[in-house]
Protein backbone atom coordinates (compact mmCIF):
# COMPACT_ATOMS: atom_id res chain seq x y z
CA UNK A 1 0.00 0.00 0.00
CA UNK A 2 1.34 3.42 -0.97
CA UNK A 3 2.14 5.79 1.87
CA UNK A 4 0.38 9.17 1.58
CA UNK A 5 2.38 12.40 1.76
CA UNK A 6 0.63 15.62 2.77
CA UNK A 7 1.85 18.89 1.26
CA UNK A 8 1.08 22.38 2.53
CA UNK A 9 1.27 24.97 -0.24
CA UNK A 10 3.07 28.07 1.06
CA UNK A 11 3.52 30.00 -2.19
CA UNK A 12 0.92 32.61 -1.27
CA UNK A 13 2.76 33.50 1.92
CA UNK A 14 6.41 32.42 1.84
CA UNK A 15 6.44 32.71 -1.93
CA UNK A 16 4.99 36.20 -2.27
CA UNK A 17 6.32 37.89 0.86
CA UNK A 18 9.53 39.05 -0.84
CA UNK A 19 7.92 40.00 -4.17
CA UNK A 20 7.84 43.74 -4.89
CA UNK A 21 4.82 43.59 -7.21
CA UNK A 22 1.70 43.63 -5.03
CA UNK A 23 -0.64 40.82 -6.00
CA UNK A 24 -4.30 41.78 -5.71
CA UNK A 25 -6.87 39.97 -3.59
CA UNK A 26 -8.79 38.78 -6.69
CA UNK A 27 -5.55 37.30 -8.03
CA UNK A 28 -4.79 35.63 -4.70
CA UNK A 29 -8.31 34.19 -4.58
CA UNK A 30 -7.86 32.89 -8.12
CA UNK A 31 -4.66 31.12 -7.04
CA UNK A 32 -6.38 29.65 -3.97
CA UNK A 33 -9.27 28.28 -6.04
CA UNK A 34 -6.82 26.77 -8.52
CA UNK A 35 -4.78 25.19 -5.71
CA UNK A 36 -7.93 23.58 -4.34
CA UNK A 37 -8.74 22.22 -7.80
CA UNK A 38 -5.18 20.86 -7.95
CA UNK A 39 -5.90 18.83 -4.81
CA UNK A 40 -4.50 20.89 -1.94
CA UNK A 41 -6.16 20.48 1.45
CA UNK A 42 -3.68 22.68 3.35
CA UNK A 43 -2.84 26.17 2.11
CA UNK A 44 -0.85 28.80 4.00
CA UNK A 45 -2.36 31.96 2.59
CA UNK A 46 -0.90 34.90 4.53
CA UNK A 47 1.00 36.17 7.55
CA UNK A 48 -0.06 38.50 10.33
CA UNK A 49 3.01 40.73 10.31
CA UNK A 50 3.91 44.41 10.19
CA UNK A 51 2.20 45.78 7.10
CA UNK A 52 4.89 48.40 6.59
CA UNK A 53 7.66 45.80 6.54
CA UNK A 54 5.82 43.18 4.45
CA UNK A 55 3.27 45.12 2.35
CA UNK A 56 2.39 42.00 0.33
CA UNK A 57 0.63 40.66 3.45
CA UNK A 58 -1.25 43.87 4.31
CA UNK A 59 -4.52 42.40 3.02
CA UNK A 60 -4.59 39.41 5.42
CA UNK A 61 -7.94 40.05 7.07
CA UNK A 62 -9.77 41.01 3.89
CA UNK A 63 -8.36 37.99 2.03
CA UNK A 64 -9.57 35.67 4.79
CA UNK A 65 -13.03 37.27 4.75
CA UNK A 66 -13.33 36.44 1.05
CA UNK A 67 -12.07 32.84 1.13
CA UNK A 68 -14.19 30.20 -0.59
CA UNK A 69 -16.31 28.19 1.82
CA UNK A 70 -14.94 24.69 2.26
CA UNK A 71 -15.12 22.40 5.26
CA UNK A 72 -12.24 20.16 4.17
CA UNK A 73 -9.61 22.84 3.45
CA UNK A 74 -7.27 24.09 6.19
CA UNK A 75 -6.30 27.71 5.58
CA UNK A 76 -3.46 28.91 7.77
CA UNK A 77 -1.55 32.10 8.48
CA UNK A 78 1.94 32.69 9.83
CA UNK A 79 2.12 34.33 13.26
CA UNK A 80 5.33 35.62 14.85
CA UNK A 81 4.13 37.44 17.96
CA UNK A 82 1.22 38.14 20.29
CA UNK A 83 -0.03 41.08 18.25
CA UNK A 84 -0.16 38.93 15.14
CA UNK A 85 -1.99 36.19 17.05
CA UNK A 86 -4.66 38.63 18.20
CA UNK A 87 -5.25 39.60 14.57
CA UNK A 88 -5.40 35.94 13.51
CA UNK A 89 -7.96 35.02 16.17
CA UNK A 90 -10.29 37.81 15.11
CA UNK A 91 -9.82 37.04 11.40
CA UNK A 92 -11.53 33.65 11.58
CA UNK A 93 -8.69 31.62 10.06
CA UNK A 94 -8.60 27.82 10.70
CA UNK A 95 -4.99 27.39 11.79
CA UNK A 96 -2.12 29.49 13.05
CA UNK A 97 1.44 28.65 12.06
CA UNK A 98 3.40 30.05 14.97
CA UNK A 99 7.09 30.45 14.28
CA UNK A 100 10.25 31.45 16.14
CA UNK A 101 13.93 31.42 15.20
CA UNK A 102 16.73 29.35 16.70
CA UNK A 103 19.19 32.01 15.48
CA UNK A 104 19.69 34.98 17.82
CA UNK A 105 20.52 37.37 14.97
CA UNK A 106 17.65 36.31 12.74
CA UNK A 107 15.25 36.35 15.70
CA UNK A 108 16.15 39.97 16.34
CA UNK A 109 15.83 40.88 12.65
CA UNK A 110 12.52 39.08 12.21
CA UNK A 111 10.76 39.71 15.54
CA UNK A 112 13.03 41.94 17.64
CA UNK A 113 13.11 39.24 20.33
CA UNK A 114 15.89 37.07 21.74
CA UNK A 115 15.37 33.32 21.29
CA UNK A 116 14.65 33.02 25.02
CA UNK A 117 11.97 35.69 24.77
CA UNK A 118 10.59 34.03 21.62
CA UNK A 119 10.29 30.62 23.32
CA UNK A 120 8.41 32.15 26.24
CA UNK A 121 6.17 34.01 23.80
CA UNK A 122 5.53 30.80 21.85
CA UNK A 123 4.34 29.01 24.97
CA UNK A 124 1.83 31.79 25.67
CA UNK A 125 0.69 31.89 22.05
CA UNK A 126 0.08 28.13 21.88
CA UNK A 127 -2.00 28.29 25.04
CA UNK A 128 -4.03 31.25 23.76
CA UNK A 129 -4.52 29.65 20.33
CA UNK A 130 -5.92 26.49 21.88
CA UNK A 131 -8.33 28.50 24.01
CA UNK A 132 -9.52 30.08 20.78
CA UNK A 133 -10.08 26.60 19.27
CA UNK A 134 -7.45 27.08 16.58
CA UNK A 135 -5.34 24.30 15.15
CA UNK A 136 -1.72 25.08 16.06
CA UNK A 137 1.49 24.46 14.15
CA UNK A 138 4.62 25.47 16.06
CA UNK A 139 7.57 26.26 13.83
CA UNK A 140 11.31 26.62 14.32
CA UNK A 141 13.33 28.64 11.82
CA UNK A 142 17.03 28.24 10.93
CA UNK A 143 17.15 24.75 12.45
CA UNK A 144 20.09 23.63 10.27
CA UNK A 145 21.95 26.91 10.13
CA UNK A 146 21.79 30.64 9.59
CA UNK A 147 23.74 32.95 7.27
CA UNK A 148 24.25 35.27 10.24
CA UNK A 149 25.13 32.88 13.07
CA UNK A 150 26.41 29.82 11.18
CA UNK A 151 25.63 26.24 12.14
CA UNK A 152 23.73 25.84 15.42
CA UNK A 153 24.63 23.64 18.35
CA UNK A 154 22.58 20.46 17.86
CA UNK A 155 22.06 19.89 21.58
CA UNK A 156 20.59 23.37 21.86
CA UNK A 157 18.21 22.69 18.97
CA UNK A 158 17.14 19.39 20.55
CA UNK A 159 16.46 21.11 23.88
CA UNK A 160 14.28 23.75 22.18
CA UNK A 161 12.33 21.01 20.39
CA UNK A 162 11.87 19.15 23.68
CA UNK A 163 10.47 22.34 25.20
CA UNK A 164 8.03 22.80 22.31
CA UNK A 165 6.86 19.17 22.52
CA UNK A 166 5.81 19.89 26.12
CA UNK A 167 3.69 22.80 24.84
CA UNK A 168 1.59 20.25 22.89
CA UNK A 169 1.04 21.90 19.50
CA UNK A 170 -0.78 19.81 16.89
CA UNK A 171 2.39 19.54 14.82
CA UNK A 172 5.93 20.96 14.88
CA UNK A 173 7.48 22.38 11.73
CA UNK A 174 11.26 22.49 11.31
CA UNK A 175 12.59 24.98 8.77
CA UNK A 176 15.87 24.99 6.90
CA UNK A 177 15.32 28.71 6.37
CA UNK A 178 18.65 29.45 4.72
CA UNK A 179 19.02 26.16 2.85
CA UNK A 180 22.19 25.17 4.71
CA UNK A 181 21.15 21.57 5.43
CA UNK A 182 22.32 18.53 3.50
CA UNK A 183 21.06 14.93 3.60
CA UNK A 184 23.61 13.96 6.25
CA UNK A 185 22.76 16.81 8.64
CA UNK A 186 19.03 16.28 8.05
CA UNK A 187 19.35 12.60 8.98
CA UNK A 188 21.64 13.25 11.93
CA UNK A 189 19.23 15.68 13.60
CA UNK A 190 16.06 13.71 12.81
CA UNK A 191 17.60 10.56 14.26
CA UNK A 192 18.21 12.34 17.57
CA UNK A 193 14.78 13.99 17.58
CA UNK A 194 12.96 10.68 17.18
CA UNK A 195 15.13 9.01 19.80
CA UNK A 196 14.05 11.64 22.33
CA UNK A 197 10.46 12.03 21.09
CA UNK A 198 9.42 8.91 19.15
CA UNK A 199 5.78 10.02 18.76
CA UNK A 200 6.51 13.55 17.58
CA UNK A 201 4.56 14.83 14.56
CA UNK A 202 6.90 16.77 12.27
CA UNK A 203 6.53 18.93 9.19
CA UNK A 204 9.58 20.01 7.20
CA UNK A 205 9.97 23.41 5.54
CA UNK A 206 12.95 23.13 3.20
CA UNK A 207 14.41 26.05 1.29
CA UNK A 208 16.32 25.26 -1.87
CA UNK A 209 19.04 27.93 -1.60
CA UNK A 210 21.91 25.49 -2.15
CA UNK A 211 19.97 23.21 -4.51
CA UNK A 212 19.64 20.42 -1.93
CA UNK A 213 15.98 20.82 -0.97
CA UNK A 214 14.70 17.69 -2.70
CA UNK A 215 17.72 15.66 -1.61
CA UNK A 216 16.97 16.70 1.96
CA UNK A 217 13.33 15.71 1.55
CA UNK A 218 14.39 12.32 0.20
CA UNK A 219 16.66 11.83 3.21
CA UNK A 220 13.82 12.60 5.61
CA UNK A 221 11.41 10.08 4.11
CA UNK A 222 13.18 7.17 5.78
CA UNK A 223 12.14 8.62 9.15
CA UNK A 224 8.47 8.36 8.24
CA UNK A 225 7.87 12.09 7.87
CA UNK A 226 4.76 12.70 5.75
CA UNK A 227 4.23 16.47 6.07
CA UNK A 228 6.12 19.00 3.94
CA UNK A 229 5.78 22.61 2.82
CA UNK A 230 6.19 23.42 -0.88
CA UNK A 231 5.87 26.53 -3.02
CA UNK A 232 4.44 26.64 -6.55
CA UNK A 233 7.21 27.34 -9.03
CA UNK A 234 9.75 27.39 -6.21
CA UNK A 235 8.60 30.96 -5.60
CA UNK A 236 9.90 32.75 -2.55
CA UNK A 237 12.59 33.96 -0.21
CA UNK A 238 12.78 35.83 3.07
CA UNK A 239 13.21 39.62 3.04
CA UNK A 240 15.32 39.27 6.20
CA UNK A 241 17.82 36.67 4.90
CA UNK A 242 20.48 37.73 2.43
CA UNK A 243 20.47 35.55 -0.68
CA UNK A 244 17.34 33.69 0.38
CA UNK A 245 15.43 31.67 -2.22
CA UNK A 246 12.16 29.80 -2.23
CA UNK A 247 10.93 26.54 -0.80
CA UNK A 248 11.22 23.29 -2.69
CA UNK A 249 9.04 23.71 -5.80
CA UNK A 250 5.65 22.02 -5.54
CA UNK A 251 5.85 20.60 -9.06
CA UNK A 252 9.30 19.05 -8.53
CA UNK A 253 8.27 17.68 -5.14
CA UNK A 254 5.15 15.98 -6.50
CA UNK A 255 7.13 14.64 -9.45
CA UNK A 256 9.75 13.11 -7.15
CA UNK A 257 7.29 11.61 -4.68
CA UNK A 258 5.13 10.09 -7.42
CA UNK A 259 8.25 8.59 -8.98
CA UNK A 260 9.13 7.03 -5.64
CA UNK A 261 5.68 5.46 -5.40
CA UNK A 262 4.09 7.75 -2.80
CA UNK A 263 0.47 8.88 -2.91
CA UNK A 264 0.45 12.69 -3.06
CA UNK A 265 -3.02 13.54 -4.40
CA UNK A 266 -1.78 16.76 -6.04
CA UNK A 267 -2.07 17.41 -9.79
CA UNK A 268 1.35 18.81 -10.72
CA UNK A 269 0.16 19.96 -14.15
CA UNK A 270 -2.56 22.10 -12.58
CA UNK A 271 -0.01 23.54 -10.15
CA UNK A 272 2.26 24.33 -13.08
CA UNK A 273 -0.55 26.28 -14.69
CA UNK A 274 -0.71 28.44 -11.57
CA UNK A 275 3.05 28.98 -11.61
CA UNK A 276 3.04 30.00 -15.26
CA UNK A 277 0.09 32.32 -14.67
CA UNK A 278 1.77 34.18 -11.78
CA UNK A 279 5.11 34.07 -13.62
CA UNK A 280 3.65 36.52 -16.15
CA UNK A 281 2.99 39.04 -13.37
CA UNK A 282 6.30 39.05 -11.49
CA UNK A 283 10.02 38.82 -12.24
CA UNK A 284 11.55 35.50 -13.24
CA UNK A 285 14.26 35.84 -10.57
CA UNK A 286 11.78 35.01 -7.81
CA UNK A 287 11.23 31.47 -9.18
CA UNK A 288 13.49 28.57 -8.25
CA UNK A 289 11.52 25.85 -10.01
CA UNK A 290 12.11 24.59 -13.52
CA UNK A 291 9.65 21.93 -14.62
CA UNK A 292 6.58 24.17 -14.24
CA UNK A 293 7.74 25.91 -17.41
CA UNK A 294 7.31 22.73 -19.45
CA UNK A 295 4.59 20.65 -17.78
Amino acid sequence: MKRTIFLTEVGLRDGLQNVDTIISIPDKLHIIKCLIKAGFKKIQITSFVNKALIPQMADAEELISRLPESNDIVFSGLVLNQKGLDRAIVSGINQVDLSISTSETYSQKNTRMSTKEAINSLKKMIKKSKKSNLRVRAGLQCVWGCVYDGKPNQDRILKIIDDIVEMEPDIISLADSTGMANPMTISKLLEQIFKRNPKIALNLHLHDTMGLGLANLYSSLSFGIIHFDTSFGGLGGSPFINGSTGNIPTEETVNLLEGLGYNVMIDKKKVSEISRWIHKKIQNSYFGGQIFRNL
